[in-house]
Formats: structure tokens, sequence, C-alpha cells
């Protein structure tokens, strides 16, 4: 059976985090392993405590998970510090391990960060240049850059400034601009490819982020190609937000197993 690897924070309302990764692996028919990175206590509405969890545990966890199950993808989210950002390129070079999707998880739906500013550069210097596929938002985008991103040129170029630090392919998100399309850009290092939705105008959208992300992992490890990975996790997310129902007071969860029940 096909595998991807999640590195990952856990959600403890199971929105987002390594619960919406392991929703969405099995709702695409890929087994899913997990390397936790950190716990956090929170719900719809907001964080109110994260646990990091230490480094060289976090490495331990890869290292036993990957020497027995080996992952066809890899999917990195909420990496909390420095120190685990290390340790994760690190075990990825080491295991040489293939088709890394890298979610940049700085902020979370409510506001709350989740990446701590001295990891930033980190994560730019040593888990970029590993990445298969980057999917930054609008929001992590400018803070990767430290400059706005609002036009449609200055969203590709943005791409082109982050595909420059290593990635070979960049996606950027849509999600948080205007307008009624949702408008995904990916960047290859030479052609841009648009991949567009109509937007779905809801407040069910904790998780999106990690949902999209590894869908992506998911196919590629289907062996499919970039954009059609790109192209069929948009599909995927866009009707996991189309049926979502409210849950909770604040930014709900996507329906993942939406192809399993009926209207």
């Amino acid at each position: 059976m096909l595998s991807v690897l999640i590195i990952a924070g856990s959600d403890s309302s199971a929105g987002a985090g390594i619960q919406a990764d392991l929703k969405t692996c099995a709702a695409l028919d890929v087994y899913a392993m997990t390397a936790i990175t950190a716990l956090t206590a929170q719900n719809t509405m907001g964080v109110t405590a994260i646990h990091e969890v230490p480094a060289d545990f976090v490495a331990a966890q890869i290292d036993t998970v990957v020497t027995d199950i080996r992952p066809d993808a890899v999917k990195t989210g909420m990496l909390a510090n420095a120190a685990i950002i290390d340790v994760v390129a690190a075990k990825i070079t080491e295991h040489a391990l293939p088709h890394v999707v890298v979610d940049p998880v700085m902020v979370a739906k409510s506001g709350d960060r989740l990446l701590l500013e001295d990891a930033v550069r980190a994560l730019r210097e040593l888990l970029f240049p590993l990445a298969d596929v980057l999917t930054p938002n609008i929001p992590e985008a400018e803070d990767l850059l430290g400059h706005p991103v609002r036009t449609d040129e200055e969203v590709r170029e943005a791409a082109r400034e982050l595909q420059s630090l290593g990635p070979r392919n960049v996606v950027m998100k849509g999600g948080h601009r205007e307008g009624d399309a949702a408008i995904d850009i990916l960047f290859d290092g030479r052609d841009f490819h648009d991949f567009s939705t109509p937007r779905i105008r809801t407040t069910s959208r904790h998780g999106t982020g990690c949902t999209f992300a590894s869908a992506i992992a998911a196919f590629l490890a289907r062996q499919e190609t970039v954009p059609e990975a790109v192209k069929h996790a948009k599909e995927y997310l866009t009707e996991a937000l189309r049926r979502a129902e409210p849950i909770g007071h604040g930014h709900g969860p996507v329906h993942h197993f939406w192809d399993l029940y009926p209207d």
C-alpha cells in the first residue's frame, strides 16, 4: 500500500494538523504515518497552549517509522522551532525521503502564531532546498519574503522569489485573495500553471492548508506529476469545503470524508 509520512503538530480539535492530515490521506486511499512535532490545545476559535516535542524525539519518530515502512511521499506542517526544523531536514536527507511537500505553517486560522520567529530562517535555509513542493498562502509568503504580495504580478514574482530559495515547485494559494474564484498558481521554475475553482463562502476553513498539502503528498505518492497532484488536491479540497457542516463556534473543519457520504 502506498504511504505518506506526516511530520507536523497535533490539533486537539482535530480540524487541522496531524488529525487533518490523517483524514486526508485516509480519504485518498493512502496510508499515513506520523512524526508529531508539537501538541496544541486549540479549538475552532483559537490556540490556548503549545507544547513542543523535543527535537531528538522527533528524530526518533522519523527513524523508527521509515526503517520499517518506507514512505512514498512526505508532508511537513507545523515544525515549531529551529531545532526541530534542523533534525527534520537532516532526517529527510539521511533517509533520502521522496516527494517532500512543505507547508510553511506559521499562523493558525485564528491568528495565533505557530512558528517562532527564529525558526523562519531555518525553514528557508534548511528545508526549502529539500522541498519538491512548497505551499504558502499569501500571508505566509509575505512573512517569508518581507514585503506585501497583492497583485497578480506580485503573486507570480513571490513564487519566483520563493522558488529561488530551493523548492522545485511553489504553489501560491489563493484562498486569502479577493474575487469569486479561488486561484492557486503553481510555478515550476520555468512555467506558471493556474488552477481556478469557484470560491466557497463558508466559515468551515480550519485546516485547509494542512488538507491541501497532505492531498498533494498523497497524489504524489500515487505517482502523479506535480501539476496533476495540485489539480486533484484542489478539487478534493474544494468539495471538502463545499460539503462542510458547521462545527464549533469559530472556524470549523472541512469535510474530509465527503466522498463516502451522499448529499
